[in-house]
């Protein structure tokens, strides 16, 4: 108890020190005629409330439910959209760090998504706390409710409960959906979003996962990881059972569900959709029905095949999974009936096309991707290329 009171104690004392240290930064960066603003990636941007309908409906410590819904706080029966992108990588290059956010905020201004979703490996600078919230004041302004899952740079084993207090710095904003999630769980941000079309019932739940970072020894023998499998980590049993448990326990009152499933690491199935020529280059294999995008480096997967995949299927809901990770792929295939996607990659202090293949700017394929939600249920989804803006 005296533990735990001790650590609340220090994660509201670091979130109102940095807090207090963003306002002191504004006012000397005012004084100083905007001399400043470099370090302040949001500072330099005229950013204005989209003005979205969607509201929050209920809440607790493992999932959110949002709806739209007209002025006098009924349901309204109406299509969704969800704007996601990946892999940021908000660093200590200004330059860089100011073109990735303008670019998402004109994405997100055009699009005028009721959603924006990140799957992870967002924040990595060197004050990342600082720019955590930095980022979540950003999104606070734009008036639009987000939802990120941590990716496998954000927060590293060695930091502790760094990755606790990053996570804190960004759910303490009304505009953030994230939650923390069961503590039973592996990792943080295990978490679920219903999306309701009338009180009875729901358009599309989205589950998001916490793919974690590598394949650690202590988690061998538990999950029954051979010994010579190394790399990328995975989504461990007790995450599925809880995918499960969720999904069984929204059929009393919402009957069979339809959902998405947000993370980081693409499960091992992404890796059947591609393979390698001979001139090293990549192409799409008849296992799967191509949709639209491109592949241009192997797919960053766990050694270990955890079966989410299979108990997707055995379930029935999920239509579609979305991850990131890959920052030179940027493609949505169907495999055995469900959508593997890569939300694009949006980040420029990373590398991209440019340096893979050495491509120019206009042929980079950061950008969001938009997943459009009819009133029936209905998907389509489709990237956004930030080329346009060039």
């Amino acid at each position: 108890m005296w533990g735990a009171t001790m650590n609340k104690m220090y994660e509201n004392f670091r979130i109102g020190f940095d807090l207090s240290l963003l306002s002191a930064k504004r006012a000397i960066n005012k004084i100083s005629g905007d001399r400043l603003a470099r370090s302040m990636f949001t500072q330099s941007l005229d950013i204005k409330n989209v003005n979205t309908d969607v509201k929050i409906i209920c809440e607790d410590e493992v999932s959110v439910t949002i709806a739209k819904t007209d002025k006098n706080g009924k349901i309204l029966d109406k299509g969704f959209r969800i704007l996601s992108t990946s892999d940021l990588h908000f660093g200590d290059d200004p330059e860089l760090r100011n073109k990735c956010i303008s670019m998402l905020m004109r994405n997100i201004y055009e699009t005028k998504p009721d959603l924006v979703v990140l799957t992870g490996d967002i924040i990595l600078g060197k004050y990342q706390h600082l720019d955590a919230i930095q980022f979540a004041q950003f999104m606070e302004k734009l008036g639009i409710y987000w939802a990120f899952v941590f990716g496998n740079h954000e927060a590293r084993e060695e930091k502790g409960r760094f990755k606790e207090l990053l996570m804190k710095c960004q759910t303490r904003f009304p505009h953030c959906l994230s939650r923390q999630g069961r503590e039973d769980l592996f990792g943080l941000c295990n978490f679920s979003i219903n999306i309701l079309k009338s009180e009875t019932e729901i358009l599309k739940t989205l589950f998001m996962f916490d793919s974690g970072r590598d394949i650690l020894d202590r988690d061998r023998p538990i999950y029954s990881v051979p010994n010579d499998y190394k790399g990328y980590d995975f989504i461990k049993k007790e995450q599925m059972e809880w995918y499960a448990q969720t999904l069984d326990s929204l059929k009393p009152k919402y009957g069979d569900v339809k959902s998405f499933v947000y993370m980081h690491i693409p499960i091992c199935e992404y890796s059947e959709t591609i393979e390698a020529t001979d001139d090293g280059n990549f192409r799409f294999t008849d296992k799967c029905e191509y949709l639209y995008g491109e592949a241009h480096e192997s797919v960053g997967c766990s050694a270990f095949n955890s079966g989410l995949f299979s108990l997707i299927k055995e379930k029935g809901s999920t239509e579609a999974v979305f991850s990131g990770h890959d920052h030179v792929n940027g493609f949505c295939v169907k495999y055995d009936g469900v959508y593997l996607v890569y939300s694009q990659c949006g980040g420029y202090e990373t590398y991209d096309l440019k340096d893979k293949k050495g491509f120019d700017e206009k042929r980079c394929i950061q950008g969001v991707t938009i997943t459009e939600i009819s009133s029936n249920g209905d998907i389509s989804i489709s990237p956004r290329l930030n080329s346009r803006y060039l």
